[in-house]
């Protein structure tokens, strides 16, 4: 977060912590998750290594543990608010994050999802269901999705959910299966009806629609 700028992400009106989808469990990282986050990182780590600069090599679990810590403990001091993904069995299917790092009035959605659970939309599901609520924030215009244009997957969710495509441009590559061009696609609080009924359930329906998706 860029400390000369106010912060989009307030502890005076944080996102929930919980987001319940009824098969899917949106839910912020709590301590005791760490070593199931672990095996789920540890199980992706050839997919996860292509794309996240989060992982240039294999974790350890003290790493693990100084993450799960820092995501514990800042909701969102930190500018980050994190989500783990969870099936009814409490399950780690992949993680979501909400960062305040791109501008004025404005969020970054990333995501990954375990190699295991892939094709099932977890992705696609968690990212409308967060969109929705992350829109209706106060201080909150725009969400973004930055991803490489090599990354078919990750851009398969924006593209799936409607988003628009505001630009692809030159960037720094950070993690082996980059290209050097980057995506930005956008969502707008003039996107959603605000305040029209639950925008959560008809996000998360709408994500759903394609069960074959990330």
């Amino acid at each position: 977060m860029d400390s000369a700028r106010p912060a989009v992400l307030t502890p005076d009106a944080p996102p929930p912590e919980r987001i319940d989808l009824g098969d899917l469990v949106i839910r912020r990282w709590q301590r005791r998750d760490s070593e199931a986050q672990f095996q789920a990182i540890e199980a992706s780590y050839e997919e996860l290594h292509a794309w996240m600069p989060w992982l240039p090599e294999r974790r350890t679990r003290a790493q693990q543990r100084d993450f799960i810590e820092a995501a514990a403990a800042n909701w969102p001091a930190d500018g980050n608010c994190n989500y783990g993904l969870f099936d009814s069995a409490e399950t780690v299917l992949g993680s979501l994050g909400l960062h305040d790092r791109v501008g004025p009035a404005t969020l970054e959605i990333g995501y990954w999802c375990h190699t295991g659970y892939t094709g099932r939309g977890v992705i696609t599901r968690s990212v409308a269901a967060v969109t929705a609520i992350a829109l209706v924030l106060p201080g909150v215009e725009r969400i973004e999705i930055h991803c490489d244009v090599a990354n078919v997957r990750s851009a398969a969710v924006p593209r799936r959910l409607g988003w628009r495509l505001e630009r692809t441009e030159p960037r720094e590559r950070h993690a082996p299966g980059e290209s050097g061009r980057g995506m930005v696609w956008v969502r707008e609080r003039g996107d959603l009806p605000v305040g029209s009924g639950d925008q959560t359930s008809r996000a998360a329906q709408d994500g759903a629609a394609d069960p074959t998706g990330r």
